[in-house]
């Protein structure tokens, strides 16, 4: 019977490989799986017919199996795992006792003993297997090892905007977005000792009929000894900054959408006239966008409406549009407060319609809610406002993400998406091509443009760019103190500009690009990039991985069927491997940047997408699926549809080997990456909570402190964690009850202690375990 099962598995193996080999040779892939298959076929045979020369021909197998797998991807632990776990645990159950003595002894004497046949070359090949498994454990050849400069490069930098230095008042803590503290209270010698201080739970937690993609992604607001927040479903809530005691909080009564393709909130906005002394009511305010598209101002104190403002207390951002269905435009993310203005963009439903919103944006008064100027980038010269009856330009390309300002230069600082369809360019005007997938600086008075970045060309892949810009100043080579703006994007570019004109202070150059867009479309011939890049090495088979030698195969077939030639290779109707994919390289959580070193701490992220474009007569009736970017995205008035998501194997991990996830660290005067350190367990990725240290995908920002910490969650495996700075280390980490998908801040109270807070509340698209929880951790008494 031992005969027999182990037979059958070895030729059931060898089928299995020898077929999907063959289909993997036939599409342009390694020959290997083949050869492989045709060899656990001729093991099988033998085993069957009791012949012991199994053992030394499985054992010279093995060794061509491992010397091969390291000729493809050198001492890689998970890279050859996939390759030689399989292979290995085969050869260790042929070396068992009991199925040795299954061998032919028919020339032995009737009446001796059967003893197990030994193969000392056998047991040769698994040891030899076992020895360069653990060496390869040793080594992390996707890694940088490096340090960035611990001493300032400038004592007193520019942090943007009158912020007390235990406050946190804007998302990225100023108007200039730098997501850095300078408390030093904690440092890298006592961060281990960190400790829970309070955990408050909103309420609002993720319901039976929301919409895929409900995420939590705020970052709170600390502003004398409150902190001020948002709830996926729009709440807004004030907390007592020392204790997580609620002091109010405001449910506006947002109604339930399936069209409404991200339920989220990342955060409220701040103000307080500098010039009054005032304490009424609204003299402070909160401003509350929300998902269904209004913008709402509330009494800091009290949490309730502000009804000098707007149509008492609400602006309502659906004004002037073309289109105004249900649930597809609202604004996600934070207005920016900045010249007396509260200025606003929307987030347009990808891929839906070609009917969509316009991608305005929008200066209000920030005390009365009067329109002042609206920027349309599809009629960029008209900047005053529109007159009642007219409507802003359908479709234009829209600013989902956060904006950044600079008061003294009289800009702000917008980061643009992309025209939906995004997989398709044909139809666009001018204005698109110019606007599209750009950082753009618009005056703060006017709303004209100032200057315009773009940072891919026709843009097919959704490249939008989706982080706020960080402001800071950069002293040059000459000792020239240089304003400039850090733009991290999708493609995985950190665009370090002038932010006065726009232009490179670390070059950027234009390369080739792919070309073969269907024949409606075309590309562009080249497309930007910049001298400090995370971009990956486009993808080869041997990068294709899986759990084992099969998974890794069928990820090697798909792989070899996708229309690929490296990054912007265009959108076909036969797929196409889109890498970086959607999520990007860095996506609405950006960089942290420190100002006074000069440097920036970031969590780039590497994970292939696959699209595949559906002629509109392929498309099936529309059923009463909920809105998601994931799978197929209908594109109504187009002349295709866009099916797309993460390329997986049929298992469901990423057929790209890992790391899929790290943390970095870059010198912004040098234009170089100091470090690179994969980042994240799959604990939360696997049935079984298996700690293993791989690198994992994530979305959710960092921060940085004036101690030299970086602070970050993001990660998929539920932990919040800080680091060295200056070496990318992991220094100490706390589980969360909750995806920690959220920008982490800090803060001090009045009793002097420095808090470190992030809000746990799961994201949608990535699957993340859901919640509502805000944790603050400190130093124990």
């Amino acid at each position: 019977m031992v005969n027999l099962l182990t037979s059958g598995l070895l030729t059931l193996i060898g089928l299995v490989l020898a077929i999907g080999g063959a289909w993997l040779v036939v599409v342009g892939g390694s020959w290997y799986y083949v050869l492989a298959g045709i060899a656990f076929l001729v093991m099988g045979v033998l085993s069957f017919k009791r012949k012991p020369v199994v053992l030394p021909l499985y054992a010279v197998f093995l060794v061509a199996s491992l010397a091969w797998a390291v000729w493809e991807i050198g001492f890689d632990w998970w890279q050859l795992a996939p390759r030689g776990g399989l292979t290995v645990l085969i050869g260790l159950w042929l070396l068992t006792p009991w199925y040795r003595r299954t061998f032919d002894n028919s020339q032995r004497q009737p009446d001796a003993v059967a003893a197990p046949r030994r193969s000392l070359i056998l047991e040769g090949s698994i040891v030899l297997s076992v020895i360069v498994a653990v060496y390869s454990m040793m080594n992390k050849p996707s890694e940088i090892d490096g340090t960035l400069r611990t001493k300032p490069v400038v004592e007193q930098p520019n942090l943007g905007g009158n912020v007390p230095e235990g406050e946190w008042h804007q998302y990225g803590r100023t108007p200039y977005g730098q997501r850095y503290s300078p408390l030093d209270q904690i440092t890298p010698e006592n961060v281990a000792n960190l400790e829970q201080a309070w955990v408050y739970q909103t309420g609002d937690v993720k319901r039976e009929d929301d919409v895929p993609e409900t995420t939590y992604q705020v970052t709170p607001l600390k502003v004398g000894d409150t902190l001020y927040l948002c709830t996926p479903h729009s709440w807004a809530i004030a907390i007592d900054a020392e204790t997580g005691r609620e002091k109010w909080k405001f449910d506006p009564q947002i109604p339930q959408n399936s069209d409404r393709q991200h339920q989220t909130c990342r955060g409220v906005t701040y103000y307080k006239d500098p010039a009054t002394s005032s304490s009424g009511p609204c003299t402070a305010r909160v401003y509350l966008p929300t998902s269904d598209a209004r913008l709402i101002a509330l009494d800091a104190d009290t949490g309730e409406i502000c009804p000098s403002f707007g149509d008492e207390g609400t602006v309502h951002l659906e004004t002037n549009m073309p289109y105004n269905p249900a649930g597809y435009y609202y604004s996600t993310s934070p207005p920016v407060a900045a010249d007396g203005k509260i200025i606003i963009g929307g987030a347009v439903n990808d891929n839906y319609s070609v009917k969509s919103q316009s991608g305005v944006i929008r200066a209000f008064d920030i005390d009365t809610g009067e329109l002042i100027w609206n920027w349309d980038s599809g009629n960029p010269e008209q900047t005053e406002p529109i007159p009642e009856g007219q409507t802003y330009t359908t479709n234009s390309p829209n600013s989902w993400s956060v904006s950044s300002a600079d008061e003294d230069l009289g800009m702000i600082y917008v980061p643009l998406g992309n025209k939906v369809p995004d997989q398709l360019g044909m139809n666009r005007d001018e204005n698109v091509e110019k606007y599209a997938s750009s950082i753009v600086a618009l005056s703060l008075e006017t709303g004209q443009v100032q200057w315009v970045r773009q940072t891919v060309h026709h843009d097919l892949w959704d490249m939008d760019v989706p982080a706020q810009p960080a402001l800071l100043d950069i002293t040059d080579e000459d000792g020239e103190v240089v304003p400039a703006l850090v733009g991290p994007t999708k493609q995985g570019d950190i665009y370090v500009l002038d932010r006065r004109t726009g232009e490179p202070i670390i070059p950027v150059t234009e390369v080739p690009a792919p070309g073969g867009a269907i024949p409606e479309d075309y590309t562009a011939p080249t497309q930007p990039v910049s001298g400090l890049t995370f971009m990956p090495e486009p993808l080869t088979g041997k990068d294709m991985w899986g759990l084992t030698l099969f998974d890794q195969m069928a990820c090697r077939i798909a792989f070899h069927q996708l229309k690929y030639e490296g990054r912007y290779t265009p959108p076909s109707l036969q797929g196409t491997l889109v890498y970086p994919g959607n999520f990007g390289t860095f996506n609405w959580g950006s960089v942290a940047v420190d100002p006074e070193r000069q440097t920036m701490f970031g969590m780039p992220t590497y994970l292939a997408f696959t699209s595949r474009l559906i002629p509109r007569e392929d498309v099936p009736p529309s059923g009463s699926e909920k809105a998601s970017e994931m799978g197929l995205n209908r594109n109504e008035g187009a002349p295709y549809a866009v099916e797309m998501g993460p390329f997986l194997s049929p298992i469901g991990i990423p057929c790209q080997a890992p790391p899929w996830g790290y943390v970095a660290g870059a010198d912004l005067q040098a234009g170089e990456i100091a470090y690179k350190r994969k980042n994240g367990t799959v604990e939360d990725m696997t049935p079984l909570p298996l700690p293993f240290e791989v690198g994992v995908p994530g979305i959710g920002g960092p921060i940085l402190t004036k101690s030299g910490l970086a602070f970050l969650g993001a990660a998929v495996d539920n932990y919040f964690r800080a680091y060295d700075a200056a070496t990318g280390k992991q220094l100490w980490e706390a589980r969360l009850p909750a995806g920690g998908q959220s920008t982490p801040m800090t803060y001090k109270t009045d009793d002097g202690a420095q808090y470190v807070l992030i809000v746990a509340g799961g994201h949608g698209s990535i699957g993340t375990k859901p919640g509502d929880y805000v944790i603050a951790y400190k130093l124990p008494e």
